[in-house]
């Protein structure tokens, strides 16, 4: 939402009060008000085109961006307490993620990241290389020596989340076509 806020030039209203016209407003205030309250719908129509109908009806009273914004944080952001009750959940699920047998490598990695951004929403960010660490410990055992491989050869801190997922897609590639021929 933030980018879309930056791109559409709408990101200082979300966080602006609309102040009040004057009872005894000049033309230039009114129209620096009819101008700023312009921008204010603008945002608060980008906020609703955004959210699904559920969300929606959380925010379908809120009269100014600002105000739908700040429903929209207090829902998914949540408070320090929240947050901080959330980040111990999902460390415990990290903690205990690995790599199922029957998954792919994508969906695998796909559950990592999923699961390190939600963290990070939280305020807790894991570095590349914890991440590539977790990766490595939790492989199906198919993987264990492309992972003694990786530990003999490369220095785990310079590799990085898409290099280490292109390399053991292309192994489980390989072994999949390797598979497969066995099978005809």
């Amino acid at each position: 939402m933030k980018g879309i806020f930056i791109v559409q030039e709408a990101d200082e209203q979300v966080n602006k009060i609309l102040d009040p016209l004057p009872a005894n407003a000049t033309e230039q205030q009114r129209t620096t008000f009819r101008e700023a309250q312009k921008k204010d719908n603008k945002a608060l129509f980008l906020i609703h085109q955004r959210v699904d109908a559920k969300v929606f009806e959380n925010i379908a009273d809120a009269t100014t961006s600002k105000d739908a914004w700040d429903i929209l944080q207090k829902s998914y952001g949540g408070d320090a307490k929240v947050k901080k009750v959330k980040l111990q959940a999902l460390k415990r699920q990290f903690e205990l993620l690995e790599m199922k047998s029957d998954e792919t490598i994508a969906d695998y990695f796909t559950r990592v990241v999923t699961l390190t951004n939600q963290m990070k929403n939280c305020g807790n960010t894991l570095n590349e290389e914890e991440m590539v660490e977790k990766v490595l410990r939790t492989l199906t055992p198919k993987f264990d020596h492309l992972v003694v491989t990786i530990e003999h050869t490369k220095d785990w801190s310079e590799i990085n989340m898409e290099d280490l997922q292109s390399t053991l897609e292309a192994h489980e590639l390989k072994h999949g076509e390797r598979s497969h021929g066995k099978e005809d």
